[in-house]
């Protein structure tokens, strides 16, 4: 495998077995709705390169506090948002982040990830794939929404989120069925962002290696 694009082929693996699986009129339905979350061009309101990403302060699932400035006096931070553990394409993500943890580090850099979901399933989700690096809880999105990230599962979407035995409002503590679209940030040690990668399709997210080429960039 290309390792360069490793995760990417990995994540077109996953999408070609749900496809194999999944009706035509299920397959139909997500590309319309993936082609009205593309028209929103939300990349038009995330924070652009050379902007000062907004500074925050989280609770990693263990209840402790963590603010970004605080890991920006140690060096650059690798800033990531998922949707959460239920998602599939999330999970490949967050592995291939913490595959890369190493060499982040080596490069002077941190992971945070950040994520709508509950402290107990983040929780659950730092102990099932060993996680070394903060997962940070986002109640309500309100941090997604100051990055500009914020939209609203379709209602037409959730009968076919339930049949997969996803429960949005169980996962989140709440039935806004709002969720981030993925998105990863390279913020410098000033606070500006230096890298970004947002797409409305949850299918693709970036790849380690392009994040590692501008960390060591740097």
């Amino acid at each position: 495998m290309n390792q360069m694009f490793a995760l990417k082929n990995s994540l077109k693996a996953l999408e070609d077995q749900f496809n194999e699986k999944m009706p035509a009129e299920t397959r139909q339905l997500l590309e319309q709705k993936r082609r009205e979350l593309a028209a929103l061009e939300i990349e038009k309101a995330v924070p652009a390169l050379g902007e000062l990403a907004p500074d925050f302060t989280l609770k990693n699932f263990d209840g402790q506090k963590v603010q970004l400035s605080d890991w920006l006096e140690k060096g650059p931070v690798v800033l990531s948002f998922y949707r959460g553990a239920w998602c599939p394409y999330c999970n490949l993500e967050i592995k291939a982040l913490g595959d890369s943890l190493e060499a982040f580090q080596a490069a002077g850099a941190s992971l945070l990830v950040v994520s709508p979901q509950r402290a107990e399933f983040s929780s659950r989700q730092v102990e099932q794939g060993q996680l070394k690096f903060p997962v940070l809880e986002d109640p309500g999105n309100q941090l997604a929404a100051r990055y500009g990230l914020v939209f609203t599962l379709d209602p037409s979407l959730r009968p076919l989120y339930e049949q997969l035995g996803i429960d949005i409002p169980a996962y989140n503590g709440d039935t806004s069925f709002q969720l981030p679209f993925p998105a990863t940030f390279v913020v410098d040690r000033p606070g500006k962002v230096r890298f970004r990668f947002v797409d409305s399709d949850y299918r693709k997210r970036a790849e380690p290696q392009e994040i590692l080429d501008v960390l060591n960039y740097l």
